[in-house]
């Protein structure tokens, strides 16, 4: 890992870790129960985040050796694995309580949990690469195009939202936040598969700062929409 790849993570985890604290914590305050896989995520985003921080920290102290590259990629991937099938389970939870009551809505969710099922199996078929090809070959694309299908379903979910007589706020404000990330992380994992092909390593780091910043910026967005209000506290 080089000293800018690092330096970008720290960066990533000074702001990030903060967040995701606060995060959690706006959730316990009784948002949970009505968004318990927005919860289920912001813990494994925490718990994950945590794991990363010595893989990735002793991989920079002995970044001329590849076995520590090595374990960091594997970490990185496996939870990527994690996060993925949650973030596509927050997404259907919420277009859930988005079509409570509207007409045939037991055919659009089971059509839209198919379909997203349906995707990621297509694009996980055409980008699998057997050992010893490296996880980051195929797995960037593969996730490239989950952020890509998770950012249809997210506008899916925003259009039905504003086309609602009775808005909800909350729904709006966090499938908002969904679609700032699942955009971000879309075209930073497009910028990097770019850099693979060309090793360019500017690329890869522009990838990188791109991703951060979406997913911060929805960590930011969520915690101001789930703390609690100010009256709680006694404030005026």
């Amino acid at each position: 890992m080089t000293l800018e790849n690092f330096a970008i993570q720290v960066c990533g985890w000074t702001v990030g870790l903060p967040l995701e604290f606060l995060l959690i914590a706006a959730l316990l305050s009784g948002s949970y129960k009505r968004f318990p896989f927005v919860f289920f995520y912001a813990v494994a985003n925490l718990v994950t985040t945590i794991i990363e921080i010595p893989a990735y920290t002793d991989w920079f102290k002995r970044r001329d050796e590849a076995a520590a590259g090595v374990h960091a990629a594997r970490i990185y991937w496996y939870n990527e694995w994690v996060l993925q099938v949650l973030v596509f389970a927050v997404v259907i939870s919420l277009i859930y309580q988005a079509t409570t009551g509207a007409r045939l809505r037991r055919v659009v969710r089971s059509g839209l949990i198919a379909g997203a099922i349906l995707f990621a199996g297509v694009s996980f078929f055409v980008h699998y690469g057997p050992p010893p090809m490296k996880y980051g070959y195929w797995m960037t694309p593969w996730t490239r195009d989950l952020n890509f299908g998770a950012a249809v379903l997210d506008l899916a979910l925003w259009g039905k939202l504003i086309a609602s007589r009775e808005r909800d706020r909350r729904l709006l404000l966090i499938s908002g936040a969904l679609g700032m990330q699942f955009t971000g992380e879309a075209i930073g994992e497009a910028i990097r598969d770019l850099s693979i092909a060309k090793t360019v390593q500017s690329l890869s780091l522009t990838g990188s700062v791109v991703t951060m910043l979406a997913d911060l910026a929805c960590l930011y967005v969520w915690w101001r929409t789930f703390r609690p209000a100010r009256a709680a506290y006694g404030q005026k």
